[in-house]
């Protein structure tokens, strides 16, 4: 049980119980017609009583497997929906000042999702907290005309060449935490920006990534793993998210980028396990999705316990 009497959901191994159900229903579905086949072969001399035998006694283990799994699952089904209705519950309790007076950025890649904006939005505002700014970049990243940018201004003469994309995005991360002068993203703005919302001089206390544009490869993944990695980096809780039925999980990335991850940010279990990852809970990756492997939330503390 963590701080402040409330217990750590954890996230049952529903989708494990799945693979495994399917997985021993396709070696049943295998056997069985095995001993079909064998039963035909065996009016020809090819298989013998014994080896029938074999194949049966294999059929009805496998079986009792199937059955028993099938139970464990809708066992798990029944869990997850409880933690659900938990976090449901839970939310407008724990979640009201937890992040009084935090200020967060929000950075999108690709367009703004609004969705998704409210979504991380309302989390915010309900914990207490403010969203400073917003930025989308676009992708695929314009690497020629970044690379004319850069030439122009000597001040940026160690991120100029495409060996230095990642060292680019790290560092238009640190100013998009930091705030105040933001040469970088004040130069590249018409070159990589879709939008902007409010002012880039207030630092941020944390940070929340949103990828709405597909799986990047090349030259602009090397840069988003630069801006992911200056995220994780910036000391301060960065953490990406994205909404439930992505076709396109950017989650993947963003955790080899070394950010905390939340799945389904627009249900409240997903809301609140944001909400206690920006106050400073411990990172890892939670939601109520496949992805989810450290549980549904972290660990619900005090306020005052978290960061």
């Amino acid at each position: 049980m963590a701080s402040g009497g409330v217990p750590r959901p954890t996230l049952p191994v529903v989708f494990d119980l799945r693979y495994h159900v399917a997985s021993l229903t396709a070696v049943f579905v295998a056997l069985v017609m095995g001993i079909l086949v064998g039963v035909g072969l065996s009016g020809k001399g090819f298989v013998n009583d014994a080896e029938r035998d074999n194949l049966t006694s294999q059929i009805a283990g496998l079986q009792q497997d199937v059955d028993a799994s099938r139970e464990s699952l809708g066992s798990a089904a029944r869990v997850e929906e409880a933690l659900r209705r938990f976090a449901d519950e839970t939310y407008p309790t724990v979640v009201p000042g937890r992040l009084s007076g935090k200020r967060v950025a929000v950075l999108f890649v690709g367009p703004i999702d609004g969705g998704t904006a409210f979504s991380v939005g309302k989390a915010v505002g309900d914990a207490g907290g403010t969203v400073v700014r917003t930025r989308s970049i676009g992708v695929p990243l314009e690497t020629q005309a970044v690379q004319d940018v850069l030439k122009r201004q000597t001040v940026f003469g160690q991120l100029r060449g495409v060996g230095h994309l990642d060292d680019l995005g790290r560092t238009l991360a640190r100013e998009v935490v930091r705030g105040g002068t933001t040469p970088l993203w004040d130069a590249l703005g018409e070159t990589i920006v879709l939008e902007r919302k409010g002012p880039s001089a207030t630092p941020a206390d944390a940070v929340v990534v949103v990828r709405t544009a597909g799986t990047q490869r090349g030259l602009t993944r090397d840069f988003l793993a630069g801006v992911y990695a200056g995220l994780a980096r910036s000391g301060t809780p960065a953490i990406g998210v994205e909404p439930s039925g992505s076709g396109s999980s950017a989650l993947p990335a963003f955790v080899v980028g070394g950010l905390s991850t939340v799945d389904s940010v627009d249900t409240s279990p997903g809301r609140l396990a944001l909400v206690l990852l920006l106050g400073g809970a411990a990172p890892g990756r939670y939601g109520i999705g496949e992805s989810a492997d450290d549980g549904i939330l972290p660990p619900v503390g005090p306020p005052s316990a978290q960061g």
